[in-house]
């Protein structure tokens, strides 16, 4: 019988595999991609009812990989490589989107970066301040978080933004920020804060691109709705 059973296993992770390299991840249910990611870290196993609790748990497979690495130990039977799995997949998601964007001649709000920005920032519980350090051909040089802080409440100083800047020789930035909340209309703090570094890295001889917001699942662009000069 416990033959029959690891049989069965190893059949049901075979289909699995032929039909994501025959039809890729859209041919799968939610919780089979789940399935397929944890059969290379929980071996002879049915791994269905960990898939299914994951997805009960945090709703879809994009709060999987927006969950903290404590949540994801805390599901039963999901375990410490499991959850680090999740988030190196998020993290390698992010390397590649930020490669994407960076293979681009010239880089300001492309849907690259975007899509960069989103995975890095999106889902996140508190508010983060980042600066993306452009060179003279707008290549990116660095993307750096620069401030953390309780939820609308992140203190960013442009002296240090700037300061960053020179050190690395950035000819541009792109600022960019979350809000948790999901709202993306910038508060009258984030056009403050904006204008004042705009006019402060114009003396520097540095230009600022734009400053994207970054909501649960839409962006907001100073540039592109007339906020910046």
């Amino acid at each position: 019988m416990q033959a029959d059973h690891r049989d069965y296993n190893r059949g049901h992770r075979k289909r699995l595999q032929q039909k994501f390299s025959t039809a890729g991840v859209e041919a799968l249910h939610e919780y089979e991609v789940l399935e397929l990611l944890l059969t290379y870290v929980i071996r002879r196993q049915d791994v269905k009812q960990q898939a299914k609790a994951l997805l009960e748990k945090f709703g879809s497979v994009k709060g999987i990989l927006d969950a903290e690495i404590d949540d994801l130990q805390a599901v039963p039977d999901v375990g410490d490589r499991s959850a680090i799995l999740f988030k190196l997949i998020k993290e390698i998601s992010s390397l590649y989107l930020k490669q994407k964007a960076s293979e681009k001649k010239q880089v300001s709000c492309t849907t690259e970066l975007l899509d960069f920005c989103r995975t890095k920032m999106g889902g996140k519980k508190d508010e983060e301040f980042c600066v993306i350090y452009l060179d003279a051909q707008n290549q990116i040089i660095e993307f750096e978080t620069v401030q953390k802080g309780i939820v609308n409440q992140a203190v960013v100083y442009p002296r240090q933004v700037l300061e960053n800047a020179l050190k690395k020789k950035a000819s541009a930035i792109i600022l960019a920020h979350n809000h948790p909340s999901g709202h993306v209309r910038p508060s009258d703090a984030d056009i403050r804060l904006t204008k004042t570094i705009q006019e402060t890295a114009k003396v520097l001889d540095i230009l600022v691109h734009d400053h994207i917001i970054i909501g649960e699942n839409r962006f907001f662009s100073f540039r592109e709705e007339g906020l910046m000069p």
